[in-house]
């Protein structure tokens, strides 16, 4: 029984001193994702998609839930977020060839189609994330329609 109250008292010095490990906070803007915007020229409706939707993993802006501040929920959440934007970050668009640009939103199409994202473990806490029908063809075919813009960049002079 001793060893029990040592292992729980251990833990819990553990977990106090972890709470001083500083996390970087994922929080760059929304101007960042302007040429992305003006790119691909989302509807209002799912310009609201993406920033509720994507942007909290996929951007250089993340809006934090009260527990973000909270280890180990903390490095949970950046490690979530580096590789999210490892994937796909709208605030580098920019730097993104237009073969490359063509193929993030293949991505994104299958990625949605598929039920792939937003991820399930995201959806969870954030409800508002979760899509609806109408909402996952809305997205699906806007981010079918700036492939054009990129399609026609790809085809050979």
């Amino acid at each position: 029984m001793v060893w029990v109250k040592r292992i729980l008292m251990l833990a819990l010095v553990a977990l106090i001193v972890i709470q001083f490990i500083p996390v970087e906070k994922n929080e760059g803007g929304y101007a960042s994702l302007d040429n992305f915007l003006q790119e691909t020229r989302p509807s209002e409706e799912v310009a609201g998609i993406l920033k509720s939707s994507c942007y909290d993993c996929h951007s250089n802006q993340t809006q934090y839930p009260w527990y973000s501040n909270l280890a180990p929920a903390s490095f949970f959440l950046a490690d979530h977020i580096e590789e999210g934007k490892e994937h796909l970050n709208f605030a580098n668009w920019e730097s993104y060839s237009a073969k490359r640009k063509d193929h993030k939103l293949d991505e994104l199409i299958e990625e949605v189609e598929h039920g792939e994202m937003p991820l399930e473990s995201y959806t969870l806490i954030h409800a508002d994330a979760e899509l609806s029908a109408e909402q996952t063809e809305a997205l699906i075919n806007w981010a079918k329609a700036a492939r054009l813009i990129y399609s026609e960049d790809l085809q050979p002079q």
